[in-house]
């Protein structure tokens, strides 16, 4: 596979399965194809666990082929069951149209727009989905699905094997992602469409109902399911999501979690999520000695990607300034605080507290017995220490420890 964006997702790492491999790579190499992904928009913002998949949009768009984005205003109000232990929360339509135009411009930044040929195509599903007849629906398309068959994907299996409820709304969700694929196919001459291993049957379904409806062929990928060496999913932190939006997650905080990275998991990462070539990637990893070096290469260049060169080097430069030299860098998350508040003082468990670096009072004095919490690089080991003016800085600051990675300067004014 030479020389194609297949070859290229192969080296990465990114492919798990294909529905007709051979093919795929023998038509993509004929001729400029369409491929797209789904994302729900359950919130303003995606956050890194859909990182591998904007990758592949990109990837796509390397070789020539053009990518369709589908944001799903209309399934968003179901909700996907795949990976899912529970029923999520249903939103209001005007929520999920805040969220698509929010997320919209995430997309708009991280694909690329000059070219005609590969330049991203926006669709919103709820175009067609809100104009279904129930039972034109059921008669027309619902006839292509078995029960049997539906019953033996993992989105339902382990719901139901866990006595876990799943609702008849969520239970639908797999025909209408089908039934995206089918509209996508007919509007668009889309071929292919790519997701996280979590969706291969949804997508089989789609695979199939073209086949079934149009006697056409069409194709379908996974990428694996992304987990750390801890086991824990890609995506979450204590503090929550990790935001790709900087106005929910700061360029500083996504830099701090690409440099804490695990040891095990950052070759795999540099893979996955910087675009150095691969031959070059190889290199750099067996030259580098040193892997916090590499973590710090990962930091940077995906920090670049998402938020663009200047916002990786203050990065940088802040956690050098304040890891190293002591220091606080003007990346730092920032909070403002009135001046007042100092007069009177405040308790260091409350002053962390409101400040959202734990999620609760306890979780804090154990830290604090842990000497854990440090103001202005100084350990805390009162729990009734009332933090005053005299604890601000010339500069009008103070800076707020928790651990060793986890800092914030409140600006006192």
């Amino acid at each position: 596979m030479k020389n194609s964006f297949l070859s290229e997702m192969r080296s990465r790492g990114y492919l798990n399965q294909c529905t007709d491999l051979d093919n795929l790579e023998k038509v993509s190499k004929e001729k400029t194809i369409k491929a797209y992904i789904g994302f729900d928009c359950t919130a303003p913002s995606l956050h890194v666990g859909s990182l591998l998949q904007i990758m592949i949009l990109r990837l796509l768009q390397k070789y020539g082929h053009q990518p369709i984005v589908l944001l799903g205003g209309g399934t968003t109000l179901i909700g996907d069951p795949s990976g899912k232990d529970t029923t999520r929360k249903i939103l209001k339509q005007k929520d999920i149209k805040k969220n698509i135009t929010s997320i919209k411009k995430l997309f708009e930044k991280l694909l690329f727009s000059k070219s005609k040929k590969t330049k991203p195509i926006f669709v919103d599903n709820y175009q067609w989905l809100s104009k279904l007849k129930y039972i034109d629906f059921l008669r027309d398309i619902g006839k292509h699905f078995t029960l049997n068959k539906m019953l033996t994907f993992e989105s339902v299996k382990l719901r139901l094997d866990r006595e876990q409820s799943l609702s008849y709304t969520e239970f639908n969700y797999m025909i209408l992602q089908a039934y995206d694929f089918y509209q996508l196919y007919k509007k668009h001459d889309c071929i292919l469409q790519m997701g996280g291993s979590d969706q291969w049957g949804n997508i089989v379904n789609g695979v199939e109902l073209i086949r079934r409806i149009l006697q056409k062929d069409s194709y379908g990928l996974t990428t694996p399911l992304i987990t750390l060496s801890s086991g824990a999913k890609m995506g979450k932190t204590e503090k929550g999501a990790v935001w790709l939006d900087k106005k929910m997650f700061s360029p500083y905080e996504y830099w701090q979690f690409w440099r804490n990275t695990s040891d095990e998991d950052v070759k795999k990462f540099l893979n996955y999520f910087t675009e150095i070539e691969t031959n070059d990637l190889s290199q750099k990893i067996d030259k580098e000695n040193n892997i916090n070096n590499l973590k710090i290469l990962l930091a940077n260049e995906a920090t670049t990607l998402m938020h663009g060169a200047k916002a990786a080097k203050d990065s940088a430069d802040t956690a050098k300034e304040t890891f190293v030299k002591g220091g606080i860098g003007k990346s730092i998350p920032e909070k403002i605080m009135s001046n007042k508040e100092f007069i009177q003082g405040v308790n260091i468990i409350d002053l962390i507290f409101q400040n959202k670096l734990v999620k609760s009072k306890s979780e804090a004095r154990r830290i604090l017995k842990n000497n854990g919490i440090r103001i202005n690089d100084s350990i805390i080991s009162d729990e009734k220490k009332i933090i005053n003016t005299n604890d601000v800085s010339k500069d009008n600051f103070i800076k707020l420890s928790i651990g060793k990675k986890n800092h914030l300067k409140v600006k006192v004014i």
